[in-house]
């Protein structure tokens, strides 16, 4: 029997994060010899905690696309919970509430997006270390070789015959092609010089977070009633702020979570993004110093391990594809953990890699052109991420133009959100994968239509930056292009500055559906035919 550093890998994966693993759990499932490695082990913690409805619908399609049905189980909080562990928190809603500096707080600065109301399955808070465990160990069990605590130390890339890695200890690895998830300290992005310097993201910002135990809930402690639909602590809690926003993500606030931990980040933009700062712990007590009404959140609340304080969070990549490699997931590129679009976006570029790489390993052709589509799509990703949370910061300088963002944020990711859905539903019915390789292009009406909406509110927010514009005019320059356009029905709150809170019941989606088929836009009526 042959050693790994004998064998010929269809694939080496270098990263067991969950992408990495997830990729592995599928092309193993496929029959493809899987080389995996990692320079750490498993369980360790991990940040992107949060999930998002793109983000577990296209766990959904991995699992019935690919035929891993074990994937299923972390498509919902309930799933999770029953079947893969009970530390992971629920997410009912997306929670935004604005303060000021001196200010005493308003019920009407406030916004809540419903996630889990009645037709909805609820979301998750992921604790990570677990999770990430889970795919790492399904990849094991279908076939993938794993190599934990293994540094790679050099890698060769030929474009007629693949790859070569080399280890720190002396040990080599062959492979007929290489991709790369290990992150901003991507091997394979330094090797080939691949980073934009400076990086093409106007966000600018950085964080400091940990894990906390006693972090009461702000429905306990809010100065003032906000009558949001949802319990802020059913979900992922934002409190923004000129300068930046404070997360608050709850493993505790479930009966079937038998975690006790918070997740708690501080992220900063503008002038406080520089290398010579405070320790975070200080840095996280000044902050409270000056949000009094925050602070009331954690007047009991430990840290239980080490703060992590980083530098700037933005990095970009000027290619993710090449002779026989591919950078994906965190090596690709990086904004901002606002939104939470980190597991979205990973998992978008999976489900576009696969099946690539199955048909390439199929065919015996690893040609570069095969995977070309896939650089398209990783920077698009990153261009809308970075305008949302470009503009994002822009707008929590006043709070009326961060409504106005905030409502564009949720018309994206609304439609991107039933797009997804649309397709799977497709897929359910015929079996037929072009449904999802012609969604995957980006290019119809609709995707169009809200890619021309995120980029104009970002324009918006560069002119207020350049003192073209007030932020009240930005504002409403944004709120009358979404009613103009006729993104949504009247009954629905987008376009109405005086609705903060969005909360679709079931009789509500359903007379969206019908509008969504008769009475809405051209584009909107021919995307959901």
């Amino acid at each position: 029997m042959s050693s790994p550093t004998d064998a010929q890998y269809d694939v080496a994966i270098l990263g067991a994060g969950i992408a990495g693993s997830t990729l592995a759990t599928i092309l193993a499932r496929h029959k493809l010899d899987v080389l995996l490695i990692d320079a750490g082990v498993h369980p360790r913690f991990a940040v992107g905690e949060s999930t998002i409805p793109h983000a577990t619908t296209t766990m959904r399609i991995l699992a019935e696309r690919y035929d891993v049905p074990e994937l299923t189980a972390l498509a919902t909080f309930e799933s999770t919970a029953e079947h893969v562990t009970k530390t992971c928190g629920q997410k009912q809603n997306f929670g935004f509430v604005y303060h000021e500096q001196g200010r005493p707080a308003d019920p009407a600065e406030a916004n809540q997006v419903v996630l889990a109301s009645g037709y909805r399955r609820a979301e998750s808070h992921w604790f990570r270390q677990d999770i990430d465990s889970y795919v790492f160990h399904l990849a094991l069990r279908y076939g993938a070789t794993v190599r934990q605590n293994t540094r790679i130390a050099d890698i060769e890339i030929d474009a007629d015959r693949g790859a070569e890695l080399r280890t720190a200890s002396g040990e080599s690895f062959k492979a007929k092609y290489l991709v790369d998830a290990t992150g901003f300290r991507s091997v394979l992005a330094d090797r080939f010089g691949l980073r934009e310097q400076p990086t093409r993201a106007r966000t600018h910002s950085r964080s400091l977070f940990t894990h906390m135990i006693g972090v009461e809930p702000f429905d306990d402690v809010a100065p003032v009633r906000y009558h949001q639909p949802s319990r802020w602590h059913n979900g992922t809690l934002h409190h923004v702020f000129d300068g930046g926003w404070l997360w608050v993500i709850p493993f505790d606030n479930s009966e079937r979570s038998m975690n006790p931990l918070c997740s708690v980040g501080l992220t900063l933009t503008g002038d406080a993004v520089f290398d010579d700062r405070a320790a975070p712990e200080k840095e996280f007590d000044d902050f409270l110093e000056r949000f009094p009404d925050v602070a009331k959140q954690f007047r009991s609340a430990t840290a239980v391990r080490p703060w992590v304080s980083t530098g700037r969070l933005q990095y970009s990549a000027s290619a993710t594809v090449g002779d026989r490699f591919c950078l994906t997931a965190q090596s690709a590129g990086a904004i901002d953990a606002l939104f939470s679009r980190g597991l979205a976006n990973s998992f978008q570029t999976v489900n576009a890699l696969a099946w690539r790489i199955i048909e390439a390993a199929r065919d015996d052709d690893w040609s570069t052109e095969r995977f070309a589509d896939v650089d398209a799509v990783q920077q698009r990703m990153f261009d809308v991420h970075d305008d949302f949370a470009y503009s994002s910061y822009v707008g929590f300088r006043d709070y009326a133009l961060w409504d106005a963002i905030f409502r564009v944020w949720h018309t994206y990711n609304f439609y991107a959100d039933a797009a997804l859905e649309h397709a799977l539903s497709r897929y359910f019915a015929g079996q037929d994968d072009q449904v999802f390789r012609s969604l995957e292009r980006g290019d119809s009406a609709l995707a169009q239509a809200v890619r021309g909406l995120v980029t104009s509110a970002r324009e918006a927010c560069q002119a207020v930056e350049r003192g073209e514009l007030t932020p009240a005019a930005a504002a409403t320059a944004i709120i009358d292009r979404i009613n103009k356009e006729r993104f949504f029905p009247d009954y629905l709150p987008h376009g109405n500055p005086d609705l903060k809170y969005v909360d679709i019941s079931q009789d509500k989606a359903m007379e969206f559906m019908q509008w969504s088929r008769t009475e809405a836009p051209q584009w909107i009526r021919e995307s959901f035919a």
